[in-house]
């Protein structure tokens, strides 16, 4: 049973692969190793970051059995379930609850937008299905559809939702979700860019599925708990260093895969993951590399 309101830092794991076939096992084990001593809260696994949408469901049900054996309890384990077809999306959930996972998470299905009476039947739908708690996922820029807070507080009222994740990087929107919840103390508000994680905090929100996580656990992780203090000074500083990475690992290049390219690139550099994405997308080629190196070490003061 995972405790409501979940609060800290959620990375959405990076899936490390030999090829399109196959997971890196070993790197996988040394990833979660490494979130897990920086101290994180949970672990989302088949997330964005995670390349959920480009990964056979053999490897996102090996990625499931995995990940949720090595974490063994220690922190909760959150699945992304999203797809266009429910059926999908409900065969993953009940995967991921016979293999120990504490919830799902499901954005809207993707290609025809939807409409908002049509969203909520979707997800309550599902609600009403899943063997797991369920959190509903905004992200607008690559489902082609924003859930309304209307939409989330109808949804909300299912027993089996129990937290929204936002990433529409829209912060009257996030601000107007903590209005709307402000007298459910047990619905977990969870903020997705990892530069506006400590704002949303300092808001009122409980913390961040942050990718640049995956890289330095102990920096988001300081910077979620100096936002839930309100110890602004510390805020501001640690903030610099989310900002200085974003810049320096997610922007290189023009393509829409810029910031998993930084970070796939940022991680095999630090000897924790191929620099291989899965297909159709490329990682970044040698010349790129060599200015993302010297990115990586110019960041000032970055915990070990």
């Amino acid at each position: 049973m995972i405790d409501t309101p979940l609060r800290g830092i959620i990375p959405p794991l990076v899936t490390p692969l030999k090829d399109d076939q196959h997971i890196d096992l070993g790197s996988l084990e040394l990833l979660v190793n490494h979130l897990l001593e920086g101290g994180v809260h949970g672990i989302f696994v088949l997330g964005t970051t995670g390349e959920c949408t480009s990964l056979s469901y053999s490897i996102r049900k090996t990625l499931i059995k995995k990940v949720t054996k090595q974490v063994n309890g220690r922190v909760p384990v959150l699945v992304g379930i999203t797809d266009t077809a429910p059926e999908e999306s409900l065969d993953l959930a009940g995967y991921s609850a016979d293999h120990g996972a504490d919830a799902v998470v499901v954005a809207p299905p993707y290609y025809f937008g939807l409409a908002q009476r049509e969203l909520a039947s979707y997800f309550k739908k599902v609600a009403e299905a899943s063997p797991l708690p369920l959190f509903i996922y905004n992200m607008p820029s690559h489902t082609k559809t924003m859930i309304s807070i209307d939409t989330a507080k109808e949804v909300a009222d299912h027993p089996n939702v129990i937290g929204f994740k936002d990433s529409s990087a829209n912060g009257t929107f996030f601000n107007g979700l903590i209005y709307a919840f402000k007298e459910r103390k047990d619905f977990t508000l969870l903020m997705g860019p990892e530069e506006m994680m400590a704002q949303a905090v300092l808001m009122g929100g409980h913390g961040g599925i942050s990718g640049g996580a995956n890289m330095f656990p102990k920096l988001y992780v300081k910077l979620f708990e100096a936002a839930d203090k309100g110890d602004l000074g510390q805020v501001a500083l640690l903030q610099e260093k989310v900002m200085e990475i974003s810049a320096k690992i997610y922007a290189l290049g023009t393509y829409g895969s810029s910031y998993l390219k930084g970070l796939k690139g940022a991680l095999s550099l630090l000897g924790l993951c191929p620099n291989f994405l899965a297909s159709p997308y490329t990682a970044f080629d040698d010349e790129a590399m060599l200015k993302l190196k010297r990115h990586l070490e110019s960041l000032s003061a970055i915990p070990k």
